[in-house]
């Protein structure tokens, strides 16, 4: 049985929101320098890891829609 193609999506969404989150921390802490590319990066893929999250859980609800 393969793996529902939403669950993917969740996934990616979830790694890119965290990643959009972990890197102002580090920048904060002063682990590493804040630059205007690693800023914009940052904010890119947590509003990227909502969008593609959000997409994956709308295709997660429209398969299970009428199932119960």
């Amino acid at each position: 049985m393969s793996t529902p193609k939403y669950i993917f999506y969740i996934l990616i969404g979830f790694v890119l929101v965290v990643v959009g989150a972990v890197l102002p921390f580090l920048i904060v802490m002063q682990m590493i320098e804040s630059t205007f590319l690693l800023n914009f990066l940052a904010y890119g893929a947590s509003m990227t890891g909502l969008m593609i999250g959000f997409i994956g859980a709308t295709m997660y609800v429209r398969e299970h829609r009428g199932k119960d």
